[in-house]
């Protein structure tokens, strides 16, 4: 008996990568805590976590500059940038049950996906293939510091989407940050939130009023959750 399925309610899935597909943020966030207060700018975590998961250092670097009093060099962000990677290489994991949702969104989309980041490509093309994910994005990683405005402004979405040829409009967005919400909702798509109880996801009440239309703890849960999705 052939199985009967329901249109699906969006053309094409869009994936944020930092804290939706991999846990990085508690690993980038440390080293930037700890080459920040190697200048002066000394943090607690919870700090950090708040002024900078989920938006480019590159963007930062007018706070970064008034705090430590001195310049962000390309030198200095270098250095950062290959610190992060070695201990991306040997700690990162995939956020739980992720892989599998990935999987199973790409066999009922027929590969209409797309992975958006505000990160470099690099690092998110060296943290997918790590985490087993790379395959399901290969030809559709997007990154915001290859555009003219990252998140919180809608450009990876937006050239997302287009990319696959689709309304952003139809598309339905994945985000753990209000940074991130925002740039989906400033696309026009439909954002879900991922808001597990761990660091570096912002609180289920602040994914909400930045505009995510359902907050979700599980990865598990999602394919479920966008293929049975009516507004």
């Amino acid at each position: 008996m052939t199985e009967t399925r329901l249109p699906l309610p969006f053309d094409a899935v869009l994936f944020d990568c930092d804290g939706v597909l991999v846990d990085s943020e508690p690993i980038t966030n440390g080293v930037l805590r700890d080459m920040l207060a190697e200048r002066g700018w000394v943090m607690t975590h919870a700090e950090c976590e708040r002024l900078f998961i989920g938006k480019a250092v590159k963007d930062e670097r007018a706070r970064i500059e008034a705090e430590t009093g001195q310049p962000l060099t390309e030198a200095w962000m270098e250095s950062f940038r290959e610190e992060r990677n070695t201990r991306l290489r040997n700690e990162l994991q995939a956020i739980p049950r992720a892989a599998e949702a990935v999987a199973a969104v790409f066999a009922r989309w027929n590969g209409r996906i797309a992975c958006a980041s505000g990160a470099d490509r690099f690092k998110v093309e060296l943290q997918l293939a790590k985490c087993g994910m790379l395959e399901y994005f290969e030809g559709r990683i997007f990154s915001g510091h290859e555009l003219p405005r990252s998140k919180p402004a809608p450009d990876v979405y937006l050239a997302a989407a287009a990319a696959l040829g689709a309304d952003p409009k139809r598309c339905a967005v994945v985000e753990d940050t209000v940074t991130g919400v925002t740039a989906g909702v400033a696309a026009g798509a439909t954002v879900f939130g991922f808001s597990p109880a761990a660091f570096g996801h912002d609180a289920p009440r602040a994914l909400r009023e930045a505009g995510a239309v359902q907050v979700f703890a599980d990865m598990a849960d999602l394919p479920a959750l966008l293929a049975g999705w009516s507004t």
